[in-house]
């Protein structure tokens, strides 16, 4: 099963497009990943921004940034761990919404296909294509993963991709219609030649499961947001991935993220893998922040690593 944590930095500064680095945003160090690793996670995702990597639509890669998530990625899978690369830009490109007149499916797969073509030989690297899709018709987004897909495929690589849904992709409404047809609905029509997709989503433990309190609803609830949608990968076949999840180091909070990580790994049937949010250098008192002298937050985890 794949374990880790995701390692924030150069998703950071997102007013500021495409930003100065090191002064907008930052990639993590290799010793950030090695200290988790020495703890024994396995999977490293990486949020970073489309604008950066690619600073014009249909445009060739940023070499610079490039090459600061090839260090990454050579880094940790010289050491047979697995990297996710993960465009963090909620289907939105400098302010344009996938699949609007001003950002067709195709400048999405563009992208794609120009990163996979960049990675086609490291089956320790996968692929996430967008992180929490929102505000937008999810056959829409349907047909933009589908796209994306296909471009990867088209490139040669056969990695592991990590497909979202829409209204953040969370867990506990894959079934809702708030923010248009569920998920449920349609995030059963993936086209992966392959088959080698795993459906990620994400899940929070507060009131409205936004992210944004440090109290969690009770000791029980990391499971109980997670039971819908274990079901539906059940039903369809198809397998998870819960790419964000984080808590505050309070009691309610490390039980319910106790509670919720028992919960996967007795559903290890449909449930590949996770990575905690987050860790990173410029997190500052951020309240879910993974920090190394964290040693409560980090004994929690360890315990199902």
């Amino acid at each position: 099963m794949f374990k880790g944590v995701n390692l924030s930095g150069a998703e950071f500064g997102s007013r500021k497009l495409p930003g100065k680095m090191y002064f907008n945003y930052i990639y993590p160090s290799t010793q950030e990943v090695q200290f988790f690793l020495d703890e024994g996670m396995n999977t490293f995702r990486l949020p970073f921004k489309w604008e950066r990597i690619q600073n014009e639509m249909y445009g060739e890669l940023n070499k610079k940034e490039l090459s600061k998530i090839r260090d990454l990625v050579d880094y940790i899978t010289q050491q047979n761990a697995y990297i996710i690369l993960d465009v963090h830009n909620y289907a939105r490109y400098y302010g344009k919404r996938i699949g609007d007149p001003e950002l067709p499916i195709d400048a999405f797969s563009d992208l794609w296909a120009k990163l996979a073509a960049e990675f086609t030989n490291n089956d320790h690297v996968m692929l996430g294509l967008m992180n929490e899709p929102k505000g937008m018709e999810t056959e829409v987004w349907l047909n933009a993963a589908n796209a994306a897909i296909k471009s990867i495929r088209e490139e040669g690589n056969y990695s592991t991709i990590l497909v979202p849904g829409n209204g953040y992709t969370g867990a506990h409404s894959w079934h809702s219609n708030w923010y248009g047809t569920p998920n449920s609905e349609v995030l059963r029509h993936i086209e992966d030649p392959e088959d080698n997709y795993l459906i990620e989503a994400h899940q929070y433990f507060d009131a409205n499961s936004s992210g944004t309190s440090d109290q969690c609803v009770s000791e029980t609830v990391g499971a109980s947001r997670l039971v819908a949608f274990t079901e539906w990968l059940q039903e369809t076949g198809q397998r998870g991935f819960l790419g964000e999840f984080g808590v505050a180091d309070n009691l309610v909070c490390l039980a319910a993220l106790a509670n919720m990580l028992e919960y996967i790994r007795n559903n290890d049937d449909v449930w590949e893998g996770w990575t905690y949010w987050s860790a990173g250098p410029w997190w500052g008192n951020y309240m879910f922040e993974l920090p190394k002298e964290d040693t409560i937050k980090l004994e929690a985890i360890k315990g199902y690593l």
